[in-house]
């Protein structure tokens, strides 16, 4: 027997290895294609029928653009620094309103949960408040704030409160009766029942607050920056559009709708995170 016959038959299976490889590398990219396809066909579908009306006259491109303009629009902005001052304003009003919110919805929503009392002597006027939209009280708080800064972060504020309090409140309520009873058995104190029990059961209620006002907060912004403002994303989707720059003025919208999003994916993986035993709903 030669080395050529000794070869042969090791090159043959190398060649068949290589395609098998090949064969499964295909199989996962058709898997991972189709999970996509699944998920994000539809949005794909609807950008690429508005490219395609707005580029062949189906509808008026000076109202509804195309894609590619209002990507220009917006690499432009970003990179030319002109959007960038825009957000840092937005970001910093919506943060600091959205923060307030937090560090007074959640320790009260604790104590109203656990207190029946104060629960009920409180949530008529928190019902109240609550059907009232802060929109409709914004003028009350330009007259008794100003048109500065304190009335744009308030209003966001007063819109965001509400949601995170009564997640808050219902989660702490929910909370299993049994495992309450059965830590008191146990011997456990009013704080480790608190801590061990109470506040773990209402995480996952209090982080469905956390985004709902996460979302809030970015809908008031756009409210607030509307009026009476000269900086920030609201006040550029406005200006764009008594300008006619309406490819800017929808990149505006798409850093909003951007902001949003990443609000809503850095809580949901904050959640999975300190909620494991929870499945967060995205």
């Amino acid at each position: 027997m030669t080395l050529q016959h000794i070869d042969r038959p090791i090159t043959i299976r190398a060649s068949r290895s290589e395609t098998g490889l090949g064969r499964d590398f295909l199989h996962l990219g058709g898997r991972a294609a189709l999970r996509f396809l699944s998920r994000y066909g539809v949005l794909v579908g609807f950008l690429v029928l508005w490219q395609v009306a707005s580029s062949v006259g189906w509808v008026n491109a000076a109202v509804l653009p195309p894609i590619d303009m209002i990507v220009a629009a917006l690499w432009k902005g970003l990179a030319g620094g002109s959007l960038l001052g825009d957000i840092a304003i937005s970001l910093q009003r919506a943060g600091i309103a959205f923060a307030a919110a937090v560090a007074v919805a959640i320790p009260l929503g604790l104590f109203m949960g656990q207190v029946r009392s104060v629960e009920t002597a409180l949530d008529p006027i928190l019902q109240v408040f609550r059907q009232t939209s802060a929109l409709a009280l914004y003028p009350v708080f330009i007259l008794l704030l100003g048109l500065g800064e304190t009335s744009k972060v308030f209003v966001i504020f007063w819109a965001t409160l509400f949601p995170l309090l009564l997640n808050t409140t219902s989660g702490v309520k929910e909370v299993d009766p049994k495992l309450l009873e059965m830590a008191r058995v146990y011997g456990a104190s009013r704080l480790t029942v608190f801590r061990r029990v109470v506040l773990p059961g209402a995480v996952p209620s209090i982080f469905v607050g956390l985004r709902l006002s996460a979302t809030t907060a970015l809908l008031l912004l756009i409210a607030s920056e509307m009026i009476g403002a000269n900086k920030g994303i609201g006040f550029q989707v406005m200006n764009a559009q008594y300008n006619f720059q309406i490819p800017l003025m929808f990149a505006a919208i798409v850093i909003l709708a951007g902001l949003g999003l990443i609000a809503n994916q850095a809580l949901v993986a904050l959640q999975r995170r300190l909620c494991r035993w929870s499945k967060p709903v995205n």
